[in-house]
C-alpha cells in the first residue's frame, strides 16, 4: 500500500512506494522499566523528487513482549510511549523568496522549538505576526493590539492592502482570545508567557496561510501583471517597426 505524504523539505505532495518507505523495531536489553520492555521504532521516508531525494526520519518509544530471551515485537502490537522527529528538525514549510527573511527566520524557529519550549515559539510566532502586518500593511502602532485594530480600520474603509480579508482579520482576532496568549496579547510582544503546543502550533498555522494569502498571493498577481506588460510591449515594438518598401514590378523597369 502507498502512503499518502508530502515532503517537509520541498513540499512535493507524493504517494509513496515501498522502496521509499522503511520502518524496523529495534528492543533493548534493559526489561525492568516504569514502562516494561521497551524498544525503538524507526521509520524513514524519502522524497521521491530526483531534485530533492531528502528524508523524514522519525523516532518512537514503545513497548515490547518479552519471553524466554526473545522480544517480539510483531505477535503483540506495541504501544507508542513517545514520538520524536529527528529530521527534518521541525515541521517547518518552505516558503518562498518573496517573503522578507526575517520573517521566515522567526517562522523557522517557532516552528524549531513548538514542542521543547511553547511559550518561546508562541513569543517568535506573534513577533512574526507583528512583523507580517508592519512589513506587508505598513502599519506602526504601539502594541500587537493596537496594530490588529488599526488593520482593521483600514478594512473597514477599503484601505487595507490587497489580500488582507476579513478573514485573516477576523484570524488575528480570535488568537487573541487564546487562554494566555489572548491575556496578554496587548502587551510587549517580547513578554514570554505560558502556552501549551497547541496554542503554538495554532500560531504557526496562522502565519503559514497569512504566508500564502498575503505575500504569495500578491508575488503571483505582480508577475502576471509583469508578464502581460511585457507581451503587451512587445506586440506594440512589433506595430511600430517600420513597414518594408514595396517591391517594384518588372513593368516598371
Amino acid at each position: 500500500m502507498s502512503l499518502n505524504w508530502t515532503c517537509p523539505y520541498c513540499n512535493r505532495a507524493q504517494s509513496v512506494t515501498h522502496d521509499k518507505i522503511s520502518t524496523d523495531r529495534f528492543p533493548f536489553k534493559v526489561k525492568e522499566t516504569a514502562d516494561g520492555v521497551i524498544g525503538l521504532e524507526a521509520r524513514v521516508i524519502c522524497c521521491a523528487n530526483s531534485e530533492c531525494l531528502k528524508y523524514q526520519l522519525d523516532i518512537t518509544v514503545i513497548t515490547a513482549h518479552y519471553s524466554e530471551m526473545n522480544y517480539d515485537f510483531h505477535l503483540h502490537k506495541p504501544t507508542a510511549i513517545k514520538s520524536f522527529r529527528i529530521l527534518p528538525e521541525s515541521m517547518a514549510k518552505p516558503q518562498p523568496d518573496c517573503i522578507p527573511a526575517p520573517l521566515k527566520q522567526d517562522y523557522f524557529e517557532a516552528c524549531k522549538i513548538r514542542d521543547l519550549s511553547p511559550k518561546a515559539s508562541a513569543t517568535l510566532a506573534r513577533r512574526c505576526l507583528q512583523g507580517m502586518i508592519r512589513d506587508f500593511a505598513k502599519v506602526k502602532e504601539a502594541s500587537l493590539y493596537k496594530e490588529i485594530e488599526k488593520l482593521n480600520e483600514l478594512a473597514k474603509t477599503g484601505n487595507a492592502p490587497k489580500g488582507v480579508s476579513e478573514d485573516s482579520i477576523d484570524s488575528l482576532h480570535h488568537v487573541r482570545s487564546l487562554g494566555n496568549i489572548g491575556a496578554h496579547m496587548e502587551k510587549d510582544i517580547n513578554v514570554i508567557i505560558p502556552v501549551d503546543p497547541h496554542e503554538a502550533q495554532i500560531l504557526i498555522d496562522l502565519i503559514e496561510i497569512l504566508f500564502e494569502e498575503w505575500y504569495v498571493a500578491r508575488e503571483k498577481r505582480w508577475s502576471k501583471f509583469a508578464a502581460l506588460k511585457a507581451t503587451a510591449e512587445e506586440k506594440q515594438a512589433l506595430k511600430e517597426l517600420p513597414k518594408p518598401a514595396p517591391k517594384k514590378s518588372h513593368t516598371e523597369h
